[in-house]
């Protein structure tokens, strides 16, 4: 029995540390999905809500197990105690409790409060100028659609990679085509919900250029933890550098591989899920139409990372290698379903369910080369 009671204060202190240590990991600013590394006014104000919260909360904990503890050992029975005196009730202790809390809940409301109408209206919404996107959740993969700076009668189509300008609001209308997800930029504010039939919208503004994480907060599916995207704040020079060039239609192929590729997406139905053109119009009325199953490839070859999964460059590089880039796409085409279980590509393409419309290796490498040709 010592040995066990021995063995169990063992198990419960190593526990202990082991909690310990995984909270100061989790709550370590450095870290990319870090919510206490605010970089943004949205995440700011969110963070500020949090300490509020916590110290108050933490005020609250350490005074109330402390009067428990003193309660325990000063009241405690001792040898030779009789029964103690009986009273019934105190009302100015019963008064002080109920007053106590409510000034304590007053005063985290404050803040709260604030923080939500702070972070429900923009500064600069879409009908005063402001930058506006479409986010679009999918299983799993993010769309977004900017309006296209050449004609606002149309949009700019891409996938898993968000741009911002610096020190600019970003007005995002959020929907869902499938399950509910959920959009979350940590380092930029909180998660919104995307619900399907029932559209939502945030406002995020990163003050620091750079790449943050994006991620769904919402469990919708077997690859939920691989619905992840990449979110680059820069200049507004080059931010509208950037949209310019993502409305541009990528070069026609040249190189025979790449032209037999090119007939290969056609014949093999890929073009049947996936655009190979960034433009997107607006119905009457500017009602945004509903797009392909699968992501807008126009641009494919210069995005910094493939499926949201793959980089497609060095660690903290963000210029695309051509050779990373040919790579990721080979391991794509070859076993999607190994490097994001579940996708619809995976489980509806021909390619895939269809044992005599197997890919060729040569066939993929001409996939490949086409799929490089659109920068």
């Amino acid at each position: 029995m010592v040995i066990l009671n021995h063995r169990s204060r063992r198990i419960a202190g190593v526990a202990v540390i082991g909690v310990i240590f995984a909270l100061m990991l989790g709550c370590t600013p450095s870290h990319f999905q870090s919510t206490f590394d605010a970089r943004g006014p949205v995440a700011d104000s969110q963070l500020f809500v949090f300490n509020v919260i916590f110290w108050v909360g933490a005020v609250v904990f350490v005074a109330v197990e402390g009067a428990i503890i003193y309660a325990v050992i000063k009241f405690r029975r001792r040898p030779g105690d009789g029964d103690p005196v009986q009273i019934h009730g105190h009302n100015r202790l019963e008064i002080a409790w109920t007053i106590v809390p409510a000034i304590i809940l007053a005063f985290t409301a404050v803040p709260t409060i604030q923080g939500i109408f702070f972070m429900a209206n923009s500064p600069v919404p879409p009908e005063r100028g402001g930058l506006e996107v479409d986010a679009i959740g999918h299983q799993w993969w993010f769309e977004f659609r900017y309006s296209n700076p050449n004609d606002p009668n149309q949009q700019v189509v891409f996938a898993n990679e968000l741009h911002m300008p610096l020190g600019e609001p970003l007005n995002i209308r959020l929907r869902s085509v499938d399950v509910i997800h959920s959009f979350w930029i940590p380092k930029l504010g909180g998660k919104v919900d995307m619900v399907p039939n029932n559209d939502n919208s945030m406002w995020l503004q990163g003050d620091f250029e750079g790449e943050f994480y994006g991620q769904c907060a919402e469990f919708c599916g077997v690859s939920h933890a691989n619905m992840r995207f990449k979110v680059i704040v820069e200049s507004r020079e080059n931010f509208n550098a950037w949209l310019l060039a993502q409305a541009m239609p990528a070069p026609e192929p040249v190189d025979v591989l790449a032209i037999q590729g090119k007939e290969l997406f056609r014949k093999a139905g890929c073009q049947g899920c996936h655009a190979t053109n960034s433009i997107m119009n607006l119905a009457d009325g500017g009602r945004r139409l509903p797009g392909r199953v699968g992501p807008n490839l126009s641009h494919v070859a210069s995005r910094l990372d493939l499926v949201g999964l793959l980089p497609n460059r060095e660690e903290g590089v963000l210029t695309v290698n051509d050779a990373m880039i040919q790579q990721n796409l080979k391991t794509w085409l070859t076993d999607p379903d190994d490097v994001k279980p579940g996708n619809i590509m995976g489980r509806q393409a021909k390619v895939y369910t269809d044992p005599d419309s197997r890919l060729e290796e040569s066939e993929v490498d001409a996939l490949v080369a086409y799929l490089m040709t659109l920068k």
